[in-house]
């Protein structure tokens, strides 16, 4: 495959959502990649561990996230089988090699079966895309039947668009909430929604969410938006990209172009 830009396929996604093109978009990040490795993953107030060796900074209890390989196994090939799934307008966003490494970014090339057209960044609405998101996105909304599953704690009053229904999920909700794959596809039957805009606010659950929801119900559009909400839900402002845009803390992720 040719290099990508990260813009150009921004602007694919977005014109599929203004046309009403039905489609799904879902990132696997650095997370989920150390998931489907089948490491021990574990996000806590004070740091980020993988295997038991310190791998980062700690999170806001929104985003804590514990996998086990020797209790989870279950979750982790579901989440491999929805990340290698294949199907026309099932865009799979991986973690690019700038913000991973290229042996990292190539493992999870080859774990997909190799570059495709369906493949793209995990990044496509956050650094350097964030401000398109927020103004070429967002705005499209407004003229959409929008559904969304976000953190317990988040609060839609303010959301610039009308949330038909949500589905609420604590911390480690691929674990915990994995039941809402089923009762969110019932609901989408007994409804018969179609045309909708399903957004997911679920770290690895999201990708569990569109890995079944799209391929049994393609006549609806399915967003994995992440954190790029939060500021607008009353939740954390705790990610870079976050910080460099609302409190202009001068971080460079905001700036960045992600790289194929």
């Amino acid at each position: 495959m040719q290099s990508k830009d990260f813009r150009k396929h921004f602007w694919m996604l977005q014109k599929k959502l203004k046309s009403g093109e039905n489609f799904a978009f879902s990132r696997y990040s650095d997370g989920e990649m150390i998931i489907m490795q089948n490491k021990h993953l574990k996000l806590g107030d004070e740091k980020t561990t993988v295997d038991g060796a310190n791998a980062g900074i700690g999170y806001d209890k929104s985003d804590h996230k514990e996998f086990d390989p020797k209790k989870h196994s279950h979750f982790r090939d579901e989440l491999l089988k929805a990340y290698q799934h294949k199907q026309d307008n099932y865009f799979v966003g991986l973690s690019c090699p700038c913000c991973v490494g290229k042996e990292q970014n190539k493992w999870m090339k080859d774990v997909r079966g190799g570059d495709d057209k369906h493949l793209t960044w995990a990044n496509l609405f956050v650094n350097s895309n964030y401000p398109y998101f927020l103004n070429h996105i967002v705005p499209l909304l407004k003229n959409k039947k929008v559904y969304i599953v976000c953190n317990e704690n988040a609060d839609l009053s303010e959301l610039p668009f009308k949330v038909e229904k949500d589905w609420r999920i604590g911390s480690n909700a691929m674990i915990e909430d994995a039941d809402l794959i089923d009762g969110i596809d019932g609901f989408i039957n007994t409804n018969k929604v179609k045309n909708a805009v399903f957004l997911f606010a679920g770290a690895s659950l999201t990708n569990l969410l569109i890995g079944r929801l799209f391929p049994t119900h393609p006549d609806n559009t399915y967003l994995d938006i992440g954190t790029t909400l939060n500021p607008h839900m009353k939740l954390p402002i705790a990610r870079n990209y976050l910080k460099g845009y609302f409190l202009k803390s001068g971080n460079t992720e905001i700036y960045r172009r992600c790289v194929w």
